[in-house]
């Protein structure tokens, strides 16, 4: 009897990877292989003539990835510098990215406002815009006698070259106040070839620009997913917590935004990919300048491999970038996972446990 009722699940279960095996095969012929090929070249000596499979091209272990991360060589001060540049690009561009979504989506959702649907597209239409096209638009309106520099100019203030400025934001807010030099222990000590010093610079201001175009360009399409989440929000906790006597801001703090963690989790982790990952802007932009404070490791990966003939080193640089991307998303599940209600807030909540707590109490008392 046991061995009938299997029967048919066994079928459905042939039946499911018999439709889903085009995809599995058409997956690890144009994915899987490319990457574990890339893996491979990243421990090999490849000089990109060709195949990495060849006799020729030997297995020079982790050499690749030492010249990038130790030994004080060229390739670690260029990849150092990526990683401080990409860092504050990440800091700034993903928080920043999600509470503007954010809001925008908690504006755009309102019943009371009119012309939602214009909005929604307004917001939304920076995000299906080329990037390269975004990209020349910004090189255009930040420039030295752009319209960005031009509307800084009728408040007063001097606006800065934006693509040729390398100074870090943070020097600058620095220099307000007559620090010109960091502390010794800041100055005298190196971190992948770069002293620590720079790491805390901040972004350049040329990185700056290319922040904001990120916010502008990406919102939009974060918006999205909040409203989807928003508007399958159950209305009858809210309309509890408005009787309770909740303000705007306490509903929001206190009931929709622990409702919107899954949503929340989803656009904190694209945006972390996303942002570890910026390449187009850059190579369209400045191709790293100016002084490389624009660069990025997927920029540096590229000029590497074709530019450098340096195939092991952009795989090398591939790789780090993609278990850097796996560890801040591992560490981002677990800050925002669900976490489980203590015993002592659930007495607060429970009634049966308040009166059993009193019981236990009474009985103890006597």
């Amino acid at each position: 009897m046991s061995a009938r009722r299997k029967s048919p699940g066994r079928r459905q279960g042939a039946a499911g990877w018999l439709f889903v095996s085009p995809t599995i095969v058409v997956l690890g012929l144009f994915l899987l292989v490319p990457v574990l090929m890339a893996l491979w070249v990243s421990f090999s000596d490849w000089s990109g003539v060709g195949s990495p499979l060849a006799p020729g091209v030997r297995f020079i272990g982790t050499r690749n990835y030492q010249q990038l991360l130790s030994g004080g060589s060229l390739a670690e001060t260029n990849f150092g510098t990526s990683l401080r540049n990409n860092a504050w690009y990440v800091v700034f561009v993903v928080p920043i990215q999600t509470a503007v979504a954010l809001f925008l989506a908690v504006l755009v959702n309102r019943s009371i406002l009119r012309g939602r649907g214009f909005f929604r597209t307004a917001f939304y239409f920076p995000s299906v815009t080329s990037s390269v096209a975004i990209t020349v638009l910004w090189l255009f309106l930040f420039s030295t006698t752009g319209a960005v520099n031009k509307a800084l100019s009728f408040l007063g203030i001097n606006g800065p070259n934006w693509f040729n400025d390398p100074d870090g934001i943070v020097h600058l807010f620095l220099r307000l106040f007559g620090v010109q030099n960091g502390p010794a222990v800041l100055t005298d000590h190196t971190a992948l070839g770069i002293p620590l010093w720079e790491w805390v610079a901040g972004p350049s201001v040329a990185m700056s620009a290319f922040i904001l175009m990120a916010i502008f360009t990406t919102s939009g399409t974060f918006m999205l997913l909040f409203i989807a989440a928003l508007q399958n929000l159950s209305g009858e906790v809210q309309e509890a917590a408005m009787m309770d006597g909740a303000n705007g801001w306490q509903r929001f703090w206190q009931i929709t935004l622990p409702q919107l963690r899954p949503t929340l989790f989803t656009v904190l982790t694209l945006g972390l990919i996303g942002t570890w990952q910026v390449f187009d802007q850059i190579y369209t932009g400045t191709r790293g300048a100016p002084d490389n404070t624009t660069v990025t490791p997927s920029y540096l990966s590229y000029t590497s491999a074709f530019g450098s003939q340096e195939w092991g080193q952009g795989a090398a640089i591939a790789f780090i970038l993609f278990v850097i991307i796996v560890v801040f998303t591992i560490v981002q599940r677990v800050v925002l996972r669900e976490r489980a209600v203590s015993k002592r807030r659930m007495r607060l909540y429970d009634p049966a446990a308040r009166v059993g707590t009193a019981r236990t109490t009474s009985e103890v008392s006597r």
